[in-house]
């Protein structure tokens, strides 16, 4: 029996940065979807940006109050800023359409967003089962095939992208946008990767 009982709020702390980051990814696709209403978009993504950001500071300073962690403190930081850099690019994302002032979208956006916000689900699933690493091992597994779909996509898009005699600006804009969302499907893989490695060591 421990004397002092470990800390178990970082699970809830997690688990609430998970959901922001599975309703950006939404808001995302949306936003993607429904060009229209990019204003409204950015600003309820911005909403939950900033609230993952109070979170991620929750975690962090609880590192410094707490006299048993739950795992590593080395890895609840890794864990803590890896989620926290995938909202931030989602983020960056719905701010790019609104600074590029994107009108109609493209079908490869669409597809690109739906691949992160497979990945975010996965994700929050893996966060939630952290001290089952059997679980978070085919969540991890899926995230994987998930980032190999998004290169495929980008790639293609890209590629598309110079084919002909493209306008150079919306080449410019579109590459911007394209990059920041397979950068966003990057660090979800990444993501995926710390928490099978925090389960591995924990379980």
């Amino acid at each position: 029996m421990r004397l002092i009982p470990r800390d178990e709020k970082f699970f809830e702390l997690f688990a609430e940065i998970g959901v922001r980051l599975t309703r950006c990814a939404e808001l995302v696709c949306e936003l993607f979807a429904e060009p229209h209403r990019t204003a409204e978009l950015v600003r309820s993504i911005k909403e939950l940006e900033h609230e993952a950001d109070d979170l991620t500071r929750g975690v962090i300073e609880r590192i410094d109050k707490s006299f048993v962690t739950p795992i590593d403190r080395e890895d609840i930081h890794l864990l803590a800023s890896a989620l926290d850099n995938v909202v931030d690019l989602l983020d960056g994302t719905a701010r790019r359409v609104e600074m590029f002032h994107i009108t109609e979208t493209k079908v490869a956006a669409q597809q690109l967003a739906e691949v992160l916000l497979r990945a975010a689900r996965q994700i929050e699933q893996g966060v939630g089962k952290m001290k089952r690493p059997k679980d978070v091992s085919a969540n991890s597994v899926a995230v994987k095939a998930l980032e190999e779909e998004g290169d495929a996509i980008y790639h293609r898009a890209v590629g598309e992208l110079f084919a002909g005699t493209p306008d150079p600006l919306e080449v410019i804009k579109w590459k911007e946008i394209y990059d920041t969302l397979e950068r966003a499907i990057d660090q979800c893989e990444d993501v995926a990767n710390v928490i099978q490695s925090v389960a591995l060591k924990n379980g």
